[in-house]
């Protein structure tokens, strides 16, 4: 269980700090939320208690963690898979995963290949998506700013 003040990720959407626990009536039955406050936006999302290990919320990485994720992301090399198609369903499967290395990769891949050949729409709202969800946690793993991660990341 988690508490208020908590920061943690929810694989998706990104990291955050549990601002809130609410309970709410639900037909007729009442349920347990976390109110996750998104470390780069204004976006609050409601969390069920109960669902929190099948969501796979985790705590948000160690500052050397989050180094060693900056470093993979510097270094990672582009995708070679060349159908999108299956290049997508193998991304959305790390970025479901919630590994912050692999939310890198994504990142990291599809930059790289946007620079050289225009992404598909869903490729090019993927790699939005795993940007800010890259960047909302190492804001928060590393207690710097989203800019100063942008500027470090060159993104």
């Amino acid at each position: 269980m988690f508490n208020i003040g908590d920061e943690i990720v929810y694989p998706m959407h990104g990291a955050g700090i549990i601002v809130d626990i609410e309970e709410k009536k639900i037909l007729g039955e009442l349920h347990k939320y976390y109110i996750l406050q998104i470390s780069i936006s204004d976006m609050k999302v409601m969390l069920p208690v109960n669902n929190t290990e099948t969501i796979g919320i985790r705590r948000i990485v160690s500052e050397n963690a989050a180094n060693d994720a900056i470093d993979h992301f510097l270094n990672c090399e582009e995708d070679e898979n060349n159908n999108w198609n299956q290049r997508y369903r193998e991304n959305i499967e790390k970025m479901k995963s919630g590994n912050l290395i692999d939310v890198a990769t994504v990142a990291k891949t599809l930059l790289l290949r946007d620079s050289k050949k225009s992404l598909s729409n869903a490729e090019r709202k993927m790699l939005s998506n795993a940007k800010n969800i890259l960047i909302s946690e190492l804001v928060l793993a590393k207690g710097m700013t989203a800019d100063e991660i942008k500027e470090i990341l060159a993104i």
